[in-house]
């Protein structure tokens, strides 16, 4: 180890990149894994929990690291891609050991952990030496006072509470992209993926439950108060609620369904009525949409929304009121790059492509990539016997109806399903040397 500093704190290498010798990335840091015996040893760093391109977590072994900076991880480059699986004996820093309740011994204070620091012993293993602890609020101040202190002046690390809160894990997910965020949750334990899932607000458990696979998601509904789950359901875009719900059992599915709001049960019902794998099962109720009167800076204001995707925001669909689907009478469609090239006080009808033919709620998934490929589209409208805008299919949506049933379990599984991960102690078994090309290809 190199140019490593003398103690380096977990919290702050999280989303750290790691380097190859070469200076290529080769992922990011996820979490640290460690083997905890007792509060009074200090437990010793086995390694890095990383994620490589394809959202793939791998373990790598401390021992793999030579330089520890700032903002940035070398490795030897020597990587072993198989996933990261977690064994009985070894704790996740991040996603177990944050949030424990601990007693402070020379104080008496209680408090939670909130970060942990790491040093090199002299025989170069890396240690936990320091626990860094936030006592509980008091009165109307926003934050309790935090303590900074040896590993060996704690008590309650060694041991597992289910009743452990997930303040700090829960921070560090709202920072995660929800695809990442859900990765992580799935490979939590269960009883701590059950306190992650309590503590995350309806609006971030909407964005994580899209992107986990649908046993993940139904176990997930299914363990919830049914108020909440009905709340969580609504966050989620309805195309996704939709095919949630059509997963639950009958009687749940009909009472999260009279629980959630009218108009959100009504969009999610409607897309329900549609037969499986055709364009209006697929679609989004909830496309952009303008009246022939808006100017092109008003169709631009609206495709600015944080919230929708990027193919959401590629096209502007023109209709006569009412504006909400089923709309008025389809008009046609409007580009972006066609809006950005436009006056901004000009009408969108003015930029409208009507050469192109709408898709119609019955079309399969065959012909709905037809007509995206044909036509190099990211979003299509769908618009129904009479003419209205009922709503549009995107890239996006397509894909997770082109891929196999649950693709993201059985990615895992696959992945899970070769040689169990390297023992962590030093062995002379060669790794394969990984390149960023080869990680990208998979």
């Amino acid at each position: 180890m190199s140019s490593s500093p003398n103690r380096v704190y977990a919290a702050r290498l999280v989303g750290l990149p790691i380097f190859d010798p070469l200076g290529e990335q080769v992922g990011k840091v996820r979490d640290l894994v460690v083997t905890v015996r007792s509060d009074a040893r200090q437990p010793r760093v086995l390694g890095l929990v990383v994620e490589v391109f394809g959202r793939r977590r791998i373990f790598v072994p401390m021992t793999r690291v030579t330089s520890i900076d700032a903002g940035q991880i070398y490795t030897t480059g020597l990587l072993n891609m198989r996933r990261f699986q977690q064994r009985s004996t070894e704790t996740l820093v991040i996603g177990q050991m944050f949030d424990r309740q601990v007693t402070i011994r020379t104080s008496g204070v209680s408090g939670t952990v909130y970060d942990v620091g790491m040093e090199q012993a002299r025989n170069r293993d890396w240690l936990l030496s320091r626990v860094a602890v936030q006592e509980p609020s008091k009165g109307l101040r926003r934050r309790g006072q935090t303590h900074v202190v040896e590993w060996d002046d704690v008590e309650g690390l060694a041991r597992r509470s289910p009743t452990q809160a997930a303040t700090h894990l829960v921070q560090a997910i709202h920072e995660m992209r929800p695809a990442d965020a859900a990765t992580m949750i799935h490979e939590l334990p269960p009883e701590r993926q059950r306190q992650v899932i309590a503590a995350l607000d309806d609006e971030r458990l909407a964005e994580v439950l899209e992107e986990l696979p649908e046993d993940d998601q139904v176990a997930i509904v299914r363990a919830l108060d049914s108020e909440r789950a009905a709340d969580v359901l609504e966050e989620m875009s309805p195309d996704d609620a939709a095919d949630l719900i059509a997963e639950l059992p009958e009687e749940t599915a009909t009472l999260l369904l009279e629980l959630m709001q009218p108009e959100d049960a009504k969009d999610v019902l409607r897309l329900m009525s549609y037969e499986e794998d055709t364009a209006g099962s697929m679609m989004t109720p909830e496309p952009v949409i303008v009246g022939p009167d808006a100017t092109i800076a008003d169709a631009l204001a609206l495709i600015r929304n944080p919230d929708l995707t990027p193919a959401e925001a590629s096209v502007v669909y023109v209709c006569r009121p009412p504006l909400e689907t089923p709309t008025g009478k389809f008009l046609g469609i409007a580009h972006i790059q066609r809006l950005l090239r436009e006056p901004p006080s000009t009408l969108v009808a003015g930029a409208l492509d009507e050469s192109l033919e709408p898709l119609r709620p019955e079309d399969s998934t065959e012909q709905v990539a037809a007509h995206l490929a044909t036509y190099n589209l990211v979003a299509a409208p769908v618009v129904d016997e009479n003419g209205h805008l009922a709503g549009a299919v995107t890239v996006d949506d397509l894909l997770d109806h082109l891929l196999p049933e649950n693709w993201r379990e059985n990615l895992a599984r696959q992945e899970s399903a070769t040689e169990p991960r390297p023992d962590t102690r030093p062995d002379t078994r060669p790794n394969k040397v990984i390149t960023p090309e080869m990680v990208r290809r998979g």
